[in-house]
C-alpha cells in the first residue's frame, strides 16, 4: 500500500492486518477441517457429501489465499507456521464429526464455523467501509461467499 494509500485508509493498518491474519488463520482451519471429513466421511450417499464439502474447503483455501494477499500488499506477513494456526485464530479448530456417517454433525460443525466467519467478515467490513477501500471489496466478496456456505448448509439441515 503506497504513502497516499495509507493516509487516506483511516484505519490503524497494524491493527487491520491483525485482523485479517486471524481471519487468515480461520480460513485455513476452516479448510484443513473441510477437507478432511470430506476424505473420512462414509456411509449412505458419502460421495455427495464428501463432493460438497471438498467445494467448500477449496473456496476457504481460495479465502485464505485472497487475505494473505492482503496481508502482504498492506505491508504484514500472515502466520507462518501451522502449529501457530489455532493460536492466532478467531475461533478454535472446528473440530471433526465423531462418526464418520453423522452428517447431522457435520453439518452442524460447518454452519457454526460459517456463522463464526460472517460474523468475522462483517466486523472487518465495518472497520473499513468508507476507509480501505481495496480491504472493504475484499471482505464483502469473502463475506458472500461464507453466507452462501451457511446458508448451503442450512438447506442441507431440511
Amino acid at each position: 500500500m503506497g504513502k497516499k494509500a495509507r493516509e487516506i485508509a483511516g484505519v490503524d493498518l497494524k491493527d487491520l492486518i491483525k485482523d485479517l491474519d486471524r481471519a487468515y488463520c480461520d480460513e485455513w482451519l476452516a479448510f484443513y477441517a473441510y477437507w478432511y471429513m470430506a476424505q473420512a466421511v462414509e456411509g449412505l450417499g458419502y460421495e455427495d457429501m464428501a463432493e460438497f464439502l471438498n467445494k467448500i474447503a477449496k473456496d476457504e483455501l481460495e479465502h485464505a489465499g485472497e487475505v494473505a494477499e492482503r496481508i502482504i500488499e498492506l505491508g504484514g506477513l500472515p502466520t507462518n507456521a501451522p502449529s501457530k494456526l489455532e493460536g492466532n485464530a478467531n475461533a478454535a479448530y472446528p473440530g471433526v464429526m465423531k462418526k464418520l456417517a453423522d452428517y447431522a454433525e457435520i453439518m452442524k460443525i460447518v454452519a457454526a464455523a460459517e456463522a463464526g466467519a460472517i460474523e468475522v467478515y462483517d466486523k472487518i467490513a465495518k472497520k473499513t467501509f468508507g476507509k480501505d477501500h481495496d480491504t472493504y471489496q475484499l471482505v464483502t466478496h469473502i463475506l458472500g461467499e461464507e453466507i452462501t456456505h451457511e446458508e448451503m448448509f442450512e438447506n442441507l439441515k431440511g
